[in-house]
């Protein structure tokens, strides 16, 4: 059994990528993964908590090149509640994650959405409310109000005019993100040493971050919301039960899956319970995730640790 992720870092030459725990689901896995099928999860037993739930982890990547610091997606935000029939949510924890690495909001240059659900655009305001329920007043200001917010155009797109409990709220995210977004350039980086990677299927314009360094050849892939479990490596073919388009979702993964399961590339699952970082590893006859090893954190503008796999 496994809990949500800890706070924990990945070294590429001299750029640092670091998961920052907001906070954690609980959700049911026979609904959150409707094709899995009555026996799926026997195999997987591992990854479901004591109460046979799917835990869920929620947070951001930071990517500290030395020249900038990227912050991957921006959480839950402050807020816990339950979904009748799907489980609980419970966020908040971002801030304090960051002043952990001795940085404050004014020191990230850049915030990049992989997707926007509520459980990745949290922090981008003052406000986070919880799905279903409107905001007793509009975001003030923007969490990270010195940095640039960008997402593909095919994303925001998706969201105008769209009002669905998991999407971004008007008046928390929307209206304070439509002033300052950016739209991602594709094949340009979005600042030297991160790239997007088109990864469509969960959402039309949804994102993964590929972080390379020159000081290496390794490199990192965050896949954002193409995978919520370590078990999709394995079952390529379970679709989230939000998936705007289940049969995309289904031919990214397995692309994915091919694409990026050399010894020198890492993954890091967002979602991932236990650790957020590993890679795949080539199918016989299946894909299979390995955990890599991290190091620990500690602030982000000390020395910087290394780890391997």
């Amino acid at each position: 059994m496994l809990d949500a992720a800890p706070r924990a870092r990945i070294t590429l030459g001299t750029t640092t990528v670091t998961y920052l725990p907001d906070g954690e689901a609980h959700l049911d896995p026979g609904v959150i993964f409707p094709t899995s099928g009555p026996d799926g999860w026997a195999a997987h037993a591992p990854y479901l908590d004591a109460d046979g739930r799917l835990p869920v982890s929620i947070g951001s990547f930071l990517v500290d090149t030395g020249a900038h610091r990227v912050l991957v997606d921006l959480g839950l935000g402050a807020v816990a509640f339950e979904v009748p029939g799907i489980g609980s949510f419970r966020g908040g924890a971002l801030l304090d994650s960051l002043a952990a690495e001795g940085l404050r909001p004014g020191d990230v240059d850049t915030v990049v959405f992989t997707h926007l659900h509520h459980d990745h655009v949290g922090w981008t305001s003052d406000v986070a409310p919880a799905p279903g329920k409107a905001p007793a007043a509009p975001g003030s200001g923007l969490t990270f109000g010195g940095a640039r917010h960008l997402v593909d155009r095919a994303e925001w797109e998706h969201w105008l005019g769209i009002d669905e409990v998991i999407g971004p709220d008007p008046l928390a995210v929307r209206k304070p993100l439509g002033e300052v977004v950016e739209y991602v350039r594709r094949g340009e980086p979005i600042v030297p040493g991160v790239l997007a990677v088109a990864t469509p299927g969960h959402t039309p314009g949804h994102l993964s971050l590929l972080v390379t360094d020159p000081g290496t050849d390794r490199r990192l892939l965050v896949l954002g919301d193409v995978m919520h479990t370590q078990a999709q490596v394995s079952e390529a073919d379970w679709s989230f039960v939000l998936d705007v388009d289940a049969e995309q979702g289904i031919r990214t993964r397995r692309a994915l899956l091919e694409d990026y399961q050399d010894e020198r590339t890492l993954v890091a699952g967002g979602h991932f319970a236990g650790t957020v970082f590993g890679r795949f590893l080539p199918a016989r006859p299946l894909h299979r995730w390995a955990a890599a090893p991290h190091a620990g954190s500690s602030a982000a503008s000390r020395a910087r640790s290394t780890s391997s796999m």
